[in-house]
């Protein structure tokens, strides 16, 4: 357990406690909880309580004297004992408030705009602007105005489209209305490429104790082994996928390719009256809807399977909202959770055994093929394309028709 998470539980018994108990009973259970922590104990309850180090000390005394029981040590007065600082300087939570919102509102006058705001940093300005006070005493009031150590989170993709709400309503209406049908709707997506080799995989896995897989000590890519690029197609409908391992470069001929696999492995087999196909995919990447390439390979896709090919992408900054990320490659994921991928054998045969208890089902395969990158497709390419374009984000969603 780290240092802040059992520095909170402390926080959090005390905080449960403190309101029932007296002074000494106060001080002889901070020192029990230092105790039973071992060294480094005593810091610990102290930053979480806020009680002095000599108070603790005294506490511990207490406990290990047989007599502690016997000789009861002073209780003053409720109200007795030295005065708050925010008693004895009434300006003090205000100067504090003051700094912290400066720093946070990115004001360019804060001193402690390029500064970390660590308690410290707040004491020593705290005490040049005239208010002297120790970095212990800032992090108690700190927690009394209901402030904590928080990491970042990823939450915020980039500003929103203002048509993002309604480019969500017109993908919902539209993938309901091909299910309806009974045609087929997918999502794709390229997953994050992988290092093949003994590299280090984030999670953990059950191995005999002290036996732990060891892998190297620096993510360099291995010249001979290369990298594995997962790009995969999953079923909405069906919930079951295939996922395409390439080893070459992420390029709209490799995400037509992964399709056409799909079709001719699955799809085919599970919609063999289909006449259209819905895709949903994101704006970027190897399927970005402003990709030339991608409509050029997605007419001849078009062409081979006979098929009506409709795509509707997400709007910018959306990305993880797309099926694919939260029904398929999040359980991938989970399944090779700490388990170096030493070959394409193994992400292959690890993509295809991942199963859920809702029933997802993968199909995995190496594709080897070469996909040069910086193919220029010419404006007589492009107009070639059969497109037909909706009216609402006609660049975000549109058909490709096949050629008679």
């Amino acid at each position: 357990m780290n240092t802040q998470t059992t520095v909170a539980k402390i926080q959090a018994k005390f905080h449960a406690l403190s309101p029932i108990m007296d002074e000494r009973m106060r001080r002889r259970w901070a020192a029990a909880e230092a105790h039973s922590l071992g060294r480094g104990g005593i810091s610990l309850v102290a930053e979480a309580t806020g009680l002095s180090r000599t108070t603790i000390h005294s506490g511990l005394a207490e406990l290990r004297t047989s007599t502690a029981d016997a000789q009861p040590s002073r209780l003053r007065r409720p109200g007795a004992g030295r005065p708050r600082l925010s008693q004895q300087d009434p300006r003090l939570l205000h100067a504090l408030q003051t700094l912290l919102e400066a720093s946070t509102r990115g004001d360019p006058q804060s001193p402690l705009l390029w500064t970390c705001k660590s308690t410290r940093n707040l004491a020593e300005e705290l005490e040049r602007l005239g208010h002297p006070i120790s970095h212990d005493s800032v992090s108690r009031l700190l927690d009394e105005l209901g402030y904590s150590l928080q990491a970042n989170r990823k939450t915020r993709e980039g500003k929103d489209h203002p048509d993002r709400d309604a480019q969500f309503g017109y993908i919902n209406r539209k993938v309901r209305q091909f299910q309806r049908r009974g045609q087929p709707v997918v999502s794709v997506d390229t997953k994050k490429k992988e290092l093949l080799g003994d590299f280090k995989q984030s999670g953990r896995e059950w191995r005999p104790q002290g036996c732990p897989e060891v892998v190297r000590t620096h993510d360099f890519r291995d010249k001979e082994l290369g990298i594995g690029i997962p790009y995969g197609v999953y079923d909405l409908t069906r919930n079951n996928g295939w996922v395409s391992v390439g080893i070459d470069h992420d390029t709209a001929q490799f995400a037509t390719e992964t399709l056409r696999r799909w079709w001719t492995q699955m799809g085919s087999l599970a919609y063999p009256d289909a006449q259209e196909l819905l895709i949903t995919a994101d704006g970027g990447g190897s399927n970005s809807s402003r990709t030339r390439l991608w409509k050029v390979c997605l007419q001849e896709l078009a062409d081979e399977l006979a098929l009506h090919i409709s795509v509707c992408h997400f709007p910018p900054g959306t990305s993880k909202w797309n099926k694919i990320e939260h029904r398929m490659f999040c359980h991938i994921t989970e399944n090779w959770r700490g388990r170096p991928l030493v070959s394409r054998a193994v992400i292959v045969n690890l993509i295809g055994s991942t199963k859920t208890r809702t029933g997802l089902h993968i199909k995995a395969e190496l594709d080897t093929n070469s996909y040069p990158t910086k193919i220029k497709v010419t404006d007589e390419e492009l107009a070639a394309v059969r497109i037909k374009r909706a009216q609402f984000h006609g660049n975000w969603n549109y058909t490709i028709l096949p050629h008679d």
